[in-house]
């Protein structure tokens, strides 16, 4: 199998990490697959450099307007403010909870497996997060490492930008399965 024809939701809300969407999107567009960018509400989202303003982008569709036979895959950028605010979208975590539930990957990285845990997600798997989100995932009976990127059956995950080749790589590799 290959990642042709393959297409993945890049799902934020708003400040998200910026080099979390930026770069792993790059990263899946030169293996020929399609990203598109899922928003919560908005047509523009707002990047961050960490705490610093960064760019706005357009938004592909909204959260209200996909569903997971479009897509083959989910990514989840982190940040603080969008792993916190798109943990409480319901239709985000419902079609993230339909995505796990065909069995699709879900990519979290940084701070973004929050939203994991509020999809209830976390219970019974081995996860890698942002450290201050370790017990978090405990909390949630999810068993933290402290790796560079974790997959456990379709749920990948990893810890900040450094991650990001490998967690790009482990993405690609879920997809060519």
């Amino acid at each position: 199998m290959t990642t042709e024809n393959k297409r993945v939701a890049m799902v934020v809300h708003d400040y998200f990490e910026q080099v979390e969407m930026t770069e792993v999107r790059q990263l899946l567009e030169a293996e020929d697959i399609d990203v598109d960018l899922i928003a919560t509400e908005a047509d523009e989202v707002h990047g961050l450099h960490h705490v610093e303003l960064g760019d706005v982008f357009t938004v592909d569709k909204t959260i209200d307007e996909v569903t997971t036979s479009d897509y083959s895959a989910v990514v989840l950028p982190g940040g603080v403010v969008n792993g916190d605010q798109l943990r409480i979208v319901e239709s985000a975590l419902d079609f993230i909870q339909a995505m796990y539930n065909d069995d699709k990957p879900i990519a979290a990285i940084c701070h973004a497996p929050w939203v994991l845990i509020s999809a209830g997600l976390a219970d019974g798997h081995t996860m890698t997060s942002y450290k201050t989100l370790r017990d978090d995932i405990q909390n949630a009976d999810g068993i933290w490492v402290d790796q560079e990127v974790v997959t456990d059956g379709n749920i990948i995950t990893s810890r900040n930008p450094n991650d990001i080749p490998a967690f790009a790589h482990a993405i690609i590799d879920a997809l060519n399965d």
